[in-house]
């Protein structure tokens, strides 16, 4: 069901009902106004007849069972009221003309309804002196009266009603004309276009619409922008170790003795060169979208500054861990981050340090706590970075000329902070080499 429809259905319902119910309401309150007017009339009547009678008793007297010789006449007091004037032994003395005898079927002074002559009446009595005075009204043509005056109620009404379901028509068609064209602006994009809806004019109420769906754009355009990096990373950075890697299985294949075990060698260090690479881009992917880890980490799990730093000199020197000097008199300090991309980051900074420091140096971790941060410095004996390469440092497959590596541990690392709230520093040391600040949120 379209949302205009349920719209429709909704409020024209609503209103319905609420009119019929003000519509029942009325019509019940106009009936019973109109018997207590229509009874007012008649006592009215029957009192007035009353006066005229009072004014001139000596010509209602009977005597020796005859009426006087005045002339006895009641007038014409409304238009279908009967009138009639009986003594109290039930004889006619005057009656309204055209009028039948009410006066035999009503002998108790009030209001009454009776059936005469196959209809039905509705009658006031009113008693003075000897003599008794009533007034009647045929109930059909109340009920006419009735059915006249709700007609002319009615029709209006009814007309109202359809006129007003009329306007509520067009003003939900006007009023979602804005979302009609928002879905016309959607429909008409292509698959590629992911641009913000363009800022035309539009109701209040659909601006947060439009802003959400401005947002999920610009996510989904992050997503396929980063996607399409990845796969043209991917692309250019394992063509050359798989071309190397082939070329020496190939040489091995047609040499004997010692090239070809020097071949199987250059193989297996290139197919490692290799699976690192894949390593680092699925951890890249892995840290720039949606994180894998959170579904396993929740905040009742603990990070601790101290284990983050034991955890990345184990994996960065699993074979040579005396390589690696820790520095540090801080009590252990909770972050507020998973462990793993902590230990991440602080591994990718001390294996990218004791790649380009000498076999006989060691590299130093201090690890120092502030009131809102921890911050893990690296520093190496390598020989260090021009301003220029400092700037390029973090980008992408970023190498040295003689450099080795993947190229991508310090964008793994940025990206990492990035996410968690951190930050990366790169200077020169002041003993020559790379000095690499790492600085993580602490827990609150």
């Amino acid at each position: 069901m379209s949302l205009r429809l349920r719209l429709l259905l909704m409020i024209g319902i609503s209103l319905c009902l609420l009119w019929g119910i003000v519509a029942v309401w009325m019509l019940r309150d106009l009936n019973a106004e109109m018997r207590r007017t229509l009874d007012l009339r008649l006592a009215m009547s029957a009192n007035m007849v009353a006066g005229l009678i009072s004014q001139n008793p000596a010509a209602w007297t009977i005597r020796n069972g005859t009426k006087s010789n005045a002339i006895l006449t009641v007038p014409m007091t409304a238009k279908g009221l009967a009138c009639q004037v009986s003594s109290l032994r039930g004889e006619v003395l005057a009656r309204t003309p055209g009028a039948t005898s009410v006066a035999s079927a009503t002998i108790t002074p009030g209001f009454s309804e009776r059936e005469i002559n196959g209809e039905r009446w509705r009658s006031y009595t009113v008693e003075m002196q000897d003599l008794r005075i009533t007034t009647a009204d045929r109930l059909s043509e109340r009920i006419s009266l009735l059915r006249d005056v709700m007609a002319a109620v009615i029709v209006p009404f009814v007309v109202a009603l359809i006129g007003s379901l009329a306007m509520l028509w067009i003003g939900v068609r006007s009023g979602l004309a804005p979302l009609e064209r928002l879905r016309q602006a959607l429909a008409s994009r292509s698959l590629d276009t992911l641009t913000p809806i363009p800022d035309t004019p539009i109701p209040s109420e659909l601006q947060p619409l439009v802003d959400t769906l401005n947002q999920l754009l610009e996510r989904m355009r992050v997503a396929i922008s980063r996607e399409r990096r990845f796969t043209s990373d991917a692309a250019h950075e394992l063509r050359t170790p798989l071309t190397a890697l082939k070329t020496h299985l190939q040489v091995a294949r047609i040499t004997h003795g010692q090239d070809s075990e020097r071949a199987l060698n250059y193989a297996e260090e290139g197919a490692s060169r290799l699976q690192h690479t894949l390593q680092q881009l699925l951890t890249l992917a892995q840290v720039e979208g949606p994180f894998s880890w959170n579904e396993s980490w929740n905040e009742t799990q603990r990070t601790y500054s101290n284990e983050v730093a034991r955890l990345a000199m184990r994996d960065a020197a699993p074979n040579t861990p005396e390589r690696i000097e820790l520095e540090t008199n801080e009590p252990p300090v909770e972050l507020a981050m998973p462990q793993a991309l902590a230990v991440t980051a602080l591994r990718n900074l001390l294996d990218n340090a004791l790649r380009h420091s000498p076999a006989q140096h060691s590299v130093k971790l201090k690890v120092q706590a502030a009131t809102e941060h921890v911050c893990f410095s690296v520093c190496d004996s390598g020989p260090g970075l021009s301003t220029d390469e400092l700037s390029q440092a973090t980008q992408r497959f970023w190498r040295r000329d003689t450099g080795r590596g993947s190229g991508l541990g310090l964008a793994i690392v940025v990206a990492i902070t990035e996410r968690c709230g951190g930050s990366l520093t790169l200077a020169r040391g002041s003993a020559g080499g790379l000095e690499a600040k790492l600085t993580l949120p602490r827990a609150r």
